[in-house]
C-alpha cells in the first residue's frame, strides 16, 4: 500500500520550510544591512578644501593605526582652534558652533575648559547678542601642531590671527597655543555628540603660551 502524508503532517513540514527560509532571508538581510550602514563603530574620513580634478578620490575603511589617529588627532587641533576662535559673519552660524547644545566647542571640550571659553568677551557678547556680525575673524596655522609629549598627547600650535570688516584689519598678532587631548569611550554617546566626535576626543588643557591672553578677549571691538 503507498504511503500518503496526512494533511496535519504536510501542513508542519511546509510551516517547518517556510520558518527557515525566513531565517535565512533575514538573516542575509541583516548581514547587508549590517554591511551597508556600520552605525555601530565610527568612520573617519579626511576632506581636502584644494580640489584636484587629476586626482582619484578613494574611500576605504580607516584603519586605527598609530599612524592615522596621529593625522586625526593632529587634524583635531586645527579643527578645534578653529571652531573655538574663528569669528563668522552669520549669526546663526556662531550660535550654533559655540552653544553648549550640540555645538563642536562644548562637544570637543572637557566641561572647565568650555566654562573658561564660556567667560570670553566674544562668547559673551555673541551669545547674549550684543554686537553686530559686520566683521570676521580667521585663524591661520603656522606650521602643523608638534607634539609636546607621547603619553600626555599635549601639543602646541602656533596661529596668526585678526579680524576685518569694512573699515579695514587689525593688527595681526600671533599666539602659541598649547592643547592637551585624551580619548575617551564614548560608546554611550547621544547620536549629535557621536556624529561631532565619533572618537571621543576632548580637550583636557588650552593655555596661551605665548600673545597677549586669548584671542577673544584681546580682539573683541
Amino acid at each position: 500500500m503507498q504511503e500518503r502524508i496526512e494533511p496535519p503532517v504536510l501542513l508542519s513540514r511546509l510551516l517547518i520550510f517556510v520558518f527557515a527560509g525566513t531565517v535565512v532571508v533575514l538573516a542575509a538581510m541583516f548581514f547587508t544591512l549590517q554591511n551597508m550602514f556600520p552605525l555601530n563603530r565610527p568612520q573617519v574620513f579626511f576632506m581636502t578644501d584644494v580640489p584636484d580634478t587629476a586626482k582619484t578620490i578613494v574611500i576605504k575603511e580607516f584603519t586605527q593605526d598609530d599612524g592615522n589617529i596621529d593625522a586625526y588627532k593632529r587634524a583635531f587641533i586645527t579643527e578645534y582652534i578653529r571652531a573655538r576662535n574663528e569669528i563668522d559673519n552669520n549669526k546663526s552660524v556662531m550660535r550654533q558652533r559655540w552653544g553648549n547644545l550640540g555645538g563642536v566647542v562644548a562637544a570637543w571640550s572637557e566641561r572647565d575648559i568650555y566654562r573658561a571659553f564660556q567667560k570670553t568677551n566674544m562668547f559673551i557678547n555673541v551669545m547674549n547678542d550684543r554686537i553686530d556680525f559686520n566683521f570676521v575673524c580667521p585663524v591661520e596655522f603656522i606650521g602643523q601642531p608638534i607634539k609636546l609629549n607621547q603619553a600626555e598627547n599635549r601639543y602646541q600650535v602656533k596661529i596668526r590671527y585678526y579680524c576685518t570688516d569694512s573699515n579695514g584689519q587689525t593688527t595681526e598678532k600671533f599666539y602659541t597655543i598649547r592643547i592637551g587631548i585624551k580619548m575617551e569611550d564614548n560608546s554611550k554617546a547621544g547620536w549629535q555628540e557621536k556624529l561631532n566626535n565619533p572618537l571621543g576626543i576632548k580637550v583636557y588643557q588650552y593655555d596661551i603660551a605665548d600673545g597677549m591672553g586669548d584671542p577673544l578677549n584681546t580682539l573683541f571691538r
